[in-house]
């Protein structure tokens, strides 16, 4: 990022924290990568919005980071807003997994994004453009939350640090701004400290603070304990079969990794077993499938995983996983799982014309990241006129063609891709093909075709002497 000077009246300046307790601990340098200063005159901002109020709740307590602002905007000249620039540091732009933004009725907000001084801008549109607005924005971060110690042994506690920015980074004044942060545990060692604030348990509180200048950096460091799950999904291998005949199979190969502190030293099952102190190391997690999942699977490459618990609710089946071992930092496994589900509750149909409407991605685990997805449909042989609708941004590739049993030209794949996935995207996608109801006797035809060819070999082969006469007849 380009270094940029920075106006008065508040001058970019990091803050001091205090240590509580850090004994024994091993500290590393870190890349404070805060958001810099833009210049001092911008035309891309409107100068008369302000921020009358910002109330922000930043969530730290999982391996995500979940920032939440709810802002009060109002229009100086009492001129109607139209447009809201929130901008998102290009330091953490590869980290944002996330971002919405909602009105207080809870409807979602159109945006647009643009680079613009180094910095990425969020330009979410009002539809009714009034002087004050009040709406919601959500981010969502992934890998911003960095182990300290880098290396811990098999019973010691994950610490790790959170960096960001104190307040709201926003090209507009805040004339009031409070932070509510929430942590997974209490043993906080260290914070920064800016007056006012309050340490209660696993929540601190910030602010209120008032007449915040418009592009204002104020480190905000957090060294704590969390020893909340840092499983990352590193490849998703989704498969969604569909027949005609009444079934969608759900094949999917996942790749994991435990990306929190790396486990320092051998690993001890008899420690293990002895210590159940070992907060960090991943024994288990529940899978959410739909609710009407049927004959699932859970395997690896030595063949079935019988360490696995199901349980069906009302709105959905609960999957208990338990790996053949359990995972410490650094360490990796990969799975199958699958399931079939009737057709009918996915797909409609009005005459030839087929609306199918599944997941993208599904549930796999709580406060799941997902490194990469790849998404495979299979659809029918004999489909035409494809129409996708995705909800949100997805890389499609080329169309492929799969073959299996009675198949004759092949059925018609359609592969997308997506990067850095959380809970948030599970989300339906609209899929629209044309299909002839009479191509569904083309598999039944095939049968009975190929058995009426076997008999009428067999009924030709019966009837046909193939025998050789050695016997001659002589006249005497």
């Amino acid at each position: 990022m380009n270094s940029i000077t920075c106006s008065p009246p508040l001058p970019c300046v990091p803050l001091p924290f205090v240590i509580l307790n850090i004994s024994n601990i091993s500290y590393r340098n870190f890349s404070g990568a805060l958001p810099t200063c833009p210049k001092e005159k911008n035309e891309n901002y409107p100068a008369k919005i302000v921020n009358k109020n910002v109330e922000r709740s930043l969530d730290i307590s999982t391996q995500l980071i979940k920032d939440l602002f709810k802002i009060t905007a109002t229009n100086s000249d009492g001129l109607p807003i139209s447009v809201y620039t929130f901008i998102v540091p290009a330091a953490e732009r590869k980290n944002l997994a996330f971002i919405s933004a909602r009105d207080e009725n809870k409807k979602e907000l159109k945006y647009t994004e643009r680079l613009v001084d180094g910095n990425h801008q969020f330009i979410i549109a009002f539809p009714k453009s009034v002087s004050t607005e009040v709406f919601i924005i959500e981010a969502i971060y992934t890998k911003r939350l960095i182990p300290h110690p880098m290396e811990i042994p098999q019973s010691g506690k994950q610490l790790v640090r959170y960096e960001g920015n104190l307040y709201l980074f926003s090209p507009y004044e805040t004339a009031s701004q409070k932070v509510n942060v929430l942590l997974s545990s209490s043993n906080i060692l260290s914070h920064t400290q800016v007056k006012p604030y309050n340490v209660a348990s696993n929540k601190i509180k910030y602010g209120p603070y008032e007449n915040i200048a418009a592009f204002t950096n104020q480190s905000l460091i957090i060294h704590y304990e969390n020893e909340r799950p840092f499983l990352t999904t590193t490849r998703l291998e989704r498969v969604i079969e569909v027949s005609h005949w009444g079934n969608i199979a759900v094949k999917e190969n996942i790749f994991m990794t435990h990306t929190g502190a790396l486990l320092k030293g051998s690993f001890s099952r008899y420690e293990f077993q002895k210590d159940s102190r070992s907060g960090h190391a991943i024994k288990s997690y529940k899978t959410i499938l739909p609710s009407s999942a049927s004959d699932v699977y859970y395997r690896d490459t030595n063949g079935n995983i019988s360490t696995s618990n199901m349980k069906i609710f009302r709105d959905y089946v609960e999957l208990e996983l338990r790996p053949r071992f359990p995972l410490f930092g650094g360490w990796k496994t990969q799975y199958t799982l699958g399931y079939n589900m009737p057709s009918f509750e996915y797909l409609y149909n009005s005459g030839d014309k087929y609306l199918l409407k599944m997941r993208l991605i599904d549930h796999i685990y709580n406060d799941m990241v997902i490194d990469e997805a790849e998404i495979k449909i299979i659809l029918p042989e004999g489909v035409s006129n494809i129409e996708l609708t995705t909800p949100y941004t997805v890389k499609r590739g080329p169309n492929e063609l799969h073959y299996t049993y009675l198949d004759t030209v092949g059925r018609p794949v359609i592969t997308l891709s997506c990067k850095n996935l959380v809970e948030n995207h599970i989300a339906n996608f609209n899929l629209k093909y044309t299909f002839s109801k009479i191509t569904l006797l083309q598999e039944p035809l095939l049968v009975v075709a190929f058995f009426f060819i076997i008999f009428f070999i067999a009924i030709i082969s019966l009837r046909l002497d193939f025998s050789i006469n050695t016997t001659h007849s002589h006249k005497d």
